[in-house]
């Protein structure tokens, strides 16, 4: 049965229209997941759903008596009092009976872990993300409206949450750039593309498949039309010296296609972005011993000893207030541990990512943001102007001289995403980098990170981002711990998994150095330790060959030589195959020599 229905339906505010003569039938108990481009308009169709925002032109018809509830994408920053008055004053205004409200605030704060006394103003923006979940919940609306509700979540929080909307009755619409959260949620997905929407009632895998298919038909089919109109435009050109003769007919299909060709929205063109690597660091980037901090009584890290090589791309994983911004902070030198030290490598350019929009001043345009007094930038060792750069981030001309305060939470995050970019580095610290970016987006910055040379430090709560990103997890263990594990989300999952089957074999002290994952303890023999001098040197001599090579293509000469690149991009490839062999040798070997003078 239809709850909600939406007929030819167009809101526009400035520039193409948001929503163009869109139709759309929400049907009772879907779980709808809301797709698009940061700026497509998905946030504008959530508050036409929930009847705050009256569009241009069309009808919307709605279920008698359906009550709708919203989480908004922005955390409020007025909210004071209890938790528990907070979420009694949302429910009043639905006038049921006491013992109901009470059963559903106490379910709500059980399953988001929420302490209903705490005063709101002293939460967290995670915490306060979970009231808000709890408000919207607590309501029981027939149709529920979440706007990116994983942004500020931890990964418990994200995975109780899943549960809780898979098992509620009612009506879900979401937006999300959680993938995990998509496969496991979501029941159908509508795409919001160039102010028209497209429904597809299957899951986020099946989705994207057909999505792929009607993208390439209509590329195929875009590439036909302006075939047409350019044989047709030729024609008119060549009649024009026999105008008395000319086919008035064809003329004035001629100006339809026109007509037709004006109108047509291509779609947007792809966020196009390239690390800006500065020159190498040393072999060990960062390395510490005994690093301890705590505020009070509370420790945050305690005895933390490990190494971070070049290359490296670590996740740090942990609740929210468990401490990882500031565990980054003492990483980078920004905060004195109380006990124990942090080294750095030579060499080392770190450009920092931070997790709120608070770096970003909107009374500024977006040229002077990212310009700074300059007109150009320097990005892959050319100059580019501001202008064009920006361009590659899908920034139009209008947004560039215009204030940063009009910009989508998914725009400031992609524009500090420019900001980043543009700084030499090889380092990147990112955290939460992922909030509120669309998946395009998310996606091209996986692939830039796992091209990057660097070193990479990542906080994120994005499942499927860290499985595709780190070689490694640096996760919190609880009262200052933190324990290393090989690989990302998954791999740190299945290993606590194993350890808990082991018998939950205690972790004592903190994350080891390299030299601890997971060895089994058997003494090194003659040949391995020499094996073991012997490998840094190797891994030495296989990262200068590939430098080596990359400069050789990148020579102005290369066909002089007579080595085409086909020939020494495979010689790269098989470098990288060496190379991670010999890494994951080394990591072998170490972890016998480290539980032998354990």
């Amino acid at each position: 049965m239809a709850l909600i229905g939406l007929d030819q339906v167009s809101i526009r505010f400035v520039g193409p229209s948001l929503l163009d003569q869109v139709s759309l039938q929400i049907d009772e108990g879907e779980r709808i997941g809301l797709l698009g481009r940061n700026g497509a308009g998905k946030t504008t169709l959530l508050r036409v759903l929930e009847g705050v925002l009256t569009p241009d032109s069309g009808t919307i018809s709605r279920q008698q008596g359906m009550r709708a509830a919203t989480l908004q994408q922005d955390v409020p920053t007025d909210l004071i009092g209890p938790v528990s008055a907070y979420l009694h004053a949302v429910c009043a205004a639905d006038h049921e009976p006491s013992w109901q409200v009470e059963t559903r605030i106490d379910q709500a704060a059980h399953a988001l872990a929420i302490d209903l006394q705490a005063p709101i103003e002293t939460l967290s923006a995670g915490s306060k993300r979970r009231v808000l979940l709890a408000a919207a919940l607590v309501r029981n609306p027939e149709l529920l409206l979440l706007d990116e509700p994983t942004n500020h979540l931890d990964v418990a929080a994200i995975e109780q949450l899943e549960e809780t909307l898979v098992r509620r009755r009612g009506t879900l619409v979401f937006v999300t750039h959680d993938r995990r959260f998509l496969r496991r949620v979501a029941t159908r997905i509508v795409d919001l593309d160039r102010g028209r929407l497209r429904s597809y009632r299957t899951g986020y895998d099946a989705y994207l498949e057909q999505r792929e298919d009607e993208q390439r038909i209509e590329a195929d089919q875009a590439a036909l039309f302006d075939k047409k109109l350019a044989i047709e435009e030729a024609w008119l050109r060549q009649g024009i010296k026999a105008r008395r003769t000319r086919n008035e007919g064809r003329v004035r299909a001629l100006e339809s296609l026109r007509l037709e060709r004006r109108a047509r929205r291509d779609e947007t063109g792809r966020v196009q972005a390239q690390i800006n690597e500065a020159e190498r660091s040393g072999q060990r980037v960062i390395r510490t011993k005994g690093l301890t901090f705590g505020y009070g009584d509370r420790p945050i890290v305690k005895d933390l000893a490990t190494t971070i090589m070049r290359g490296d791309r670590i996740g740090i994983l942990g609740p929210n207030g468990c401490g990882k911004t500031t565990l980054i902070q003492l990483l980078l030198g920004q905060l004195n541990p109380t006990e124990g030290t942090v080294e750095h490598g030579t060499k080392l350019e770190i450009a920092h990512f931070e997790q709120m929009h608070d770096t970003l001043d909107d009374s500024r345009t977006l040229l002077e943001s990212v310009g700074e007094g300059r007109q150009s930038v320097t990005v892959g060792g050319r100059e580019r102007h501001v202008v064009g750069y920006l361009n590659d981030f899908l920034f139009s001309t209008e947004q560039i001289q215009g204030p940063i305060g009009r910009l989508s939470g998914g725009e400031r995050k992609r524009l500090q995403l420019a900001q980043i970019l543009s700084r030499p580095a090889n380092m990147l610290v990112l955290d939460e980098p992922t909030n509120d970016l669309d998946l395009e987006t998310l996606e091209l910055l996986e692939d830039l990170l796992l091209t990057f040379p660097g070193t990479l430090l990542v906080v994120s709560h994005d499942r499927a981002f860290l499985d595709e990103v780190v070689t490694s997890t640096l996760a919190f263990e609880g009262d200052g711990t933190w324990r290393e594990y090989v690989g990302g989300y998954a791999d740190w999952q299945r290993q606590r998994a194993m350890d808990s089957d082991a018998g939950g074999a205690q972790v004592t002290g903190s994350a080891k150095s390299k030299g601890s994952r997971g060895g089994r303890g058997t003494k090194l023999g003659f040949k391995e330790k020499r094996e073991l001098e012997q490998l840094p040197q190797t891994i030495e001599r296989l990262e200068k060959e590939k430098v080596a090579l990359f400069e050789q293509m990148a020579a102005p000469d290369l066909r002089s030589t007579r080595q085409s690149t086909t020939t020494l991009q495979s010689r790269v490839t098989a470098i990288d195959l060496e190379l991670e062999a010999a890494f994951t040798r080394w990591q072998e070997l170490e972890a016998k020599s480290g539980a032998e003078t354990a």
